[in-house]
């Protein structure tokens, strides 16, 4: 679940249809049902609120970490890559084949490594998102019952409504309000992979590697 990337059109409808179809107390079983529909910006929701634009900024400080990781990665390999070069005229044939196989083996762990870092930022990014929408959707529930709303739906599935249906404003003001920028500690949530791997003339062990 906390992988699954959000589909924002159908989940907050279904929920509040759900809610509201869910058994009242009996002072209630008698009323109309509702039937107002109610727009939200999602995407305007995420972003502009106060947790949304903290994801984002944990975000890029992320991926700017991971592209000068990868920069002094690569500074490294390319070092590597021209000694070993270097060292080839003086070498037994088959003992740097055997070094240049092992140079290439390791620069795809380390290329995988790396890309799979890219990947869990990524879906890190989406399982905040998901996290948002689930501390929302109280909020949002709130609203529905407020304006007397059976459904809450995206804006991307409304063809033409009038404004007053819109309540992206509102619920913005309310998010901040009550989830503010999400607390403390961190919104992305993911561990450390494998540094690159030790150089193979690294005699006592210690990787040389950033």
């Amino acid at each position: 679940m906390a992988h699954a990337r959000f589909r924002p059109i159908w989940g907050l409808a279904i929920l509040a249809l759900l809610i509201w179809a869910a058994p009242r107390p009996a002072s209630t079983q008698t009323s109309a049902a509702p039937e107002g529909v109610l727009v939200l910006n999602q995407d305007r929701l995420f972003s502009a609120s106060l947790y949304g634009q903290r994801v984002q900024s944990e975000l890029e400080a992320a991926g700017e970490s991971l592209a000068a990781e990868n920069r002094e990665i690569e500074a490294q390999l390319t070092e590597e890559e021209m000694r070993l070069t270097g060292e080839r005229a003086t070498m037994d044939p088959m003992a740097f084949r055997a070094l240049a196989e092992e140079f290439d083996a390791r620069v795809g762990e380390i290329r995988q490594a790396q890309e799979t870092k890219a990947q869990s930022l990524s879906l890190q990014a989406d399982a905040a998102r998901q996290r948002f929408f689930e501390l929302a959707f109280p909020i949002l529930l709130d609203l529905v019952r407020e304006r007397g709303a059976a459904v809450i739906m995206d804006n991307r599935a409304v063809l033409l409504s009038a404004e007053s249906v819109d309540i992206t404003t509102l619920a913005l003001e309310r998010v901040d309000a009550r989830l503010g920028d999400g607390g403390e500690g961190p919104l992305l949530q993911g561990g450390d992979l494998p540094a690159p791997l030790a150089r193979p003339d690294d005699e006592n062990g210690s990787s040389t590697a950033p």
